[in-house]
């Protein structure tokens, strides 16, 4: 009976330590995913200007973003073009691309001159 007490105990030590690795490991998992988490900017149609950047309840033209990464989402009435100096890149409605740092200017496909253009820093 003593021996099969000493197993168990020894067991229970090396378990509850490997359990502890274990969660310290987990933390640092997810304190590093949180770094590289995206942002959600939404383009959204609203009159007058066609679409405009809605953040925080509140219609802008120009939005900066602290982040790596920003995912944009179309949820205006056409495809959106993103001009940036890697290219241009079309979003469709009610899809999203993920964009990384850097200076972005975005306009409506077929978009008449009066309506806005819309500049997104992503720092």
């Amino acid at each position: 009976m003593k021996i099969s007490l000493v197993a168990f105990a020894i067991f229970a030590v090396v378990a509850a330590s490997a359990g502890g690795a274990l969660a310290g490991g987990r933390a640092l998992e997810t304190a590093s995913h949180q770094a590289t988490t995206t942002k959600a900017v939404k383009i959204v149609m609203h009159d007058p200007g066609c679409h405009w950047f809605l953040v925080h309840g509140k219609y802008r033209v120009k939005d900066t973003v602290n982040a790596n990464r920003v995912r944009l989402v179309d949820q205006d009435e056409a495809a959106l073009k993103v001009k940036s100096p890697q290219g241009v890149q079309r979003i469709p409605v009610g899809h999203s691309i993920v964009v990384g740092q850097g200076v972005y200017r975005i306009t409506m496909v077929g978009q008449a001159p009066d309506d806005n253009h819309l500049r997104l820093t992503v720092n």
